[in-house]
């Protein structure tokens, strides 16, 4: 099969086109990424010596550009990872955050229809359900939870989940959605909470924490998440919604003292912060849907998954410094200079 993965130089994407070409040898992977801020190609060069791995620079919004990588592919699957994701930088410019998560998703099913498609995938997040509180931990997000978003970042993404709900409905194109809690693991984008705090806390600098730190977060192990995906874009059913959770709460104070505790630095690194706006307290998934249907389980517990985190981040220091230097910026260029690529 041939099979699109869109933003697939960022976190999530990138591990999971390492999946499919370790998993499925014998598909071809073909990336689309906007190569935006948090897109890394540095992040896919081994991806880039696979025979059956092809990358292309193209905004998912840009019609003509994706129409021309469908005319020459036609691809069996498209799964779209590509978003504008993070919170703080949607409440500063919630347009790019609808442009791209919202319009990029309808020109991406347009083209769907267009030139024929197995299966589309979109990736989504928990956050469409808004938050649960902390004195009811026997709350879990289902898919029947009604969409209540918090923030312009999580009305986007429900924006795009109910507009490919409707091409299901009305156009009959064959989709799946996945909503997952937070994720971590190799190649985080430093901006995030892990990657930040592992960074910070390796300069011996400040560690920033919202409010008092007591936010619930269900995390999941990246891998994990990624084999949720493979296994809904291929088994699942078409018209579907999929929770996928780690079974894995902690306080965002928590997961910080055990990424200072791994490191062998001191609490005292910990500054509180006044929190954003709108900030969700709890999220959990209940993911027995998936259980159920596709056998679905998470596989790796926080603290070990946790603990690989932090090693990862300590072998691969040169990644996450040319990001916070801004030189990863520079690895394209570089790179189709040296490579004589032309794909664009």
């Amino acid at each position: 099969m041939t099979i699109i993965v869109t933003g697939g130089a960022g976190f999530i994407g990138s591990n999971f086109v390492y999946l499919q070409l370790k998993e499925h040898p014998e598909d071809r992977i073909i990336c689309l990424d906007k190569l935006t801020y948090a897109g890394n190609l540095s992040t896919l060069q081994e991806a880039m010596e696979h025979p059956n791995f092809r990358f292309i620079k193209a905004d998912i919004a840009d019609r003509a550009a994706v129409e021309q990588l469908f005319e020459q592919e036609h691809p069996d699957i498209v799964v779209n990872f590509a978003a504008e994701s993070h919170v703080d930088r949607s409440i500063e410019n919630p347009g790019i955050f609808l442009q791209t998560n919202i319009m990029g998703t309808q020109v991406l099913m347009d083209a769907c229809r267009k030139y024929g498609i197995q299966r589309y995938h979109q990736v989504s997040t928990d956050e469409v359900y808004g938050d649960l509180p902390l004195d009811r931990p026997d709350l879990f997000f289902t898919e029947d939870t009604p969409i209540h978003t918090s923030s312009p970042y999580s009305s986007s993404k429900a924006g795009a989940d109910l507009l490919v709900l409707a091409y299901y409905r009305t156009f009959g194109l064959p989709v799946s959605i996945t909503r997952c809690s937070n994720n971590y693991g190799p190649y985080h984008f430093p901006e995030k909470l892990i990657p930040l705090m592992i960074s910070r806390a390796l300069a011996d600098e400040a560690l920033p924490v919202y409010g008092k730190g007591e936010n619930v977060r269900d995390w999941l192990y990246v891998e994990d998440h990624c084999k949720a995906i493979d296994l809904v874009m291929r088994k699942g059913r078409a018209g579907e919604v999929y929770n996928v959770g780690g079974h894995n709460e902690r306080t965002n104070l928590e997961v910080v003292k055990t990424i200072l505790k791994e490191l062998g630095k001191p609490e005292s690194l910990i500054t509180f912060v006044t929190d954003r706006p709108g900030h969700d307290m709890r999220y959990a998934i209940d993911p027995t849907k998936i259980h159920s249907e596709l056998g679905w389980l998470p596989e790796t517990k926080f603290e070990d998954g946790i603990r690989q985190t932090i090693q990862w981040y300590l072998d691969n220091k040169k990644w996450w410094q040319d990001i916070i230097s801004g030189e990863y910026q520079n690895y394209f260029d570089q790179y189709y200079r040296q490579k004589g690529r032309v794909d664009q």
